[in-house]
Formats: C-alpha cells, structure tokens, sequence
C-alpha cells in the first residue's frame, strides 16, 4: 500500500500492465455491471445542467429513461450512480456500428459542445475509490473483461497508474501525481510486473 496524502494507492496500480483495448473489449463496461458509473455529488449537477446540450447524442431510449426517471439513481444507502436503460447499459453510452460502446458525454466534451468530460470514476476505471472518512481507498477492480487491456500494456510495457496518469492527475492534481512517481522511485517499489495476474 502506498500513501500519499488523504489517499491509499494499491499496489496493484504499480505492478499491473494495462491499456485499454476496445478492439476487443468492445466498451462493454458500460454495460454490464450490476450499477450504472458511480457519481460524486458535485457531478449530479453536471448531469443535470447538460443533458439538453447531449440530447442529440442519446438514443430514443437514453432520453425517455432520462426524462422519466431523472439524469441519475440515487440508493437508499446514498449513493449515485448514472441512469440506465431498463436494468442494463448506461444511459449515457451508445454502440457505434462497430460494436464498440462509447459514452456520448465524453464524444460531446471532445466536440466542444460541455465542458464536463464524463464520471471521473469511468475516467478512472479499472481503479475504483473507496471513499472513508479521513482518505481514499484506491484499488484495481480486476475483470475479465478487461484481459485484453492486460495483455496490450504488457506489450506496451505500460503500468496501470501510468495508463490512468490524466485521470488520476484530473481527480487529485499534478502535484499528487507527480508524489506517487517520486514515492515509487525514492523507496524504491519494486515495478516487476506479475505476468502471470497480467492476464
């Protein structure tokens, strides 16, 4: 376990390969799950205020669950988490004709059309937070159908915290970031990936 500042870093995140590959993942984490992205409180506003700038990018299906039901779910222990569409893929995400799914409101923030580039915990994924009173719990959310991004940063040689160093530096600063890679560098971590939990 690293630690650095309010923040508990597994060290899963400096000794596992990744890259996203959606030539064989296909996006399909938004949709299967068990819940839609979870949500900090300050983006269910986000949510509200853009669903009419992203409306062109939803499916006829994405909007009625949306007006029907509102921009996200709220849990009875209070948690939030974006809207589905009937129990299965995220709202917010459409497939392309190559089967692949991507999330309109990051299509939409490339566009210039928002300002909000999407959940920081999509942003973020395969890493999870878990949320304590006085820190952060950051851990690897291993799933299988993430093997092929596994296998693609192996042959990259990229690490999982160096694949999410925008998201990571987004949610925590630059400052933050740039503490982790000197704590791995001056205690000397040792970055020898387990091939074989690679994949």
């Amino acid at each position: 376990m690293i630690v650095i500042e309010n923040t508990l870093i597994s060290l899963n995140l400096v000794d596992q390969y990744f890259c996203c590959d959606l030539d064989k993942c296909k996006g399909v984490c938004c949709l299967k799950g068990d819940n839609g992205a979870p949500l900090e409180k300050e983006e269910i506003l986000s949510l509200e205020n853009i669903f009419f700038k992203i409306r062109p990018y939803l499916t006829d299906q994405a909007i009625k669950s949306i007006e029907h039901y509102g921009p996200y779910i709220e849990h009875s222990n209070g948690d939030y988490y974006t809207q589905l569409i009937e129990g299965r893929e995220c709202a917010y995400a459409v497939c392309k004709n190559d089967g692949v799914w991507q999330c309109v409101i990051e299509t939409a923030f490339h566009q210039g059309v928002i300002t909000f580039q999407k959940p920081i915990s999509c942003h973020l994924y395969p890493v999870r937070i878990h949320k304590y009173r006085y820190y952060d719990a950051l851990n690897y959310d291993r799933w299988y159908i993430c093997n092929g991004a596994c296998e693609l940063g192996m042959k990259h040689n990229l690490l999982l915290y160096q694949f999410l160093q925008k998201p990571l530096t987004r949610k925590y600063g630059k400052q933050w970031y740039e503490n982790l890679e000197q704590t791995i560098q001056q205690f000397k971590i040792p970055i020898v990936p387990d091939k074989k939990r690679s994949i």
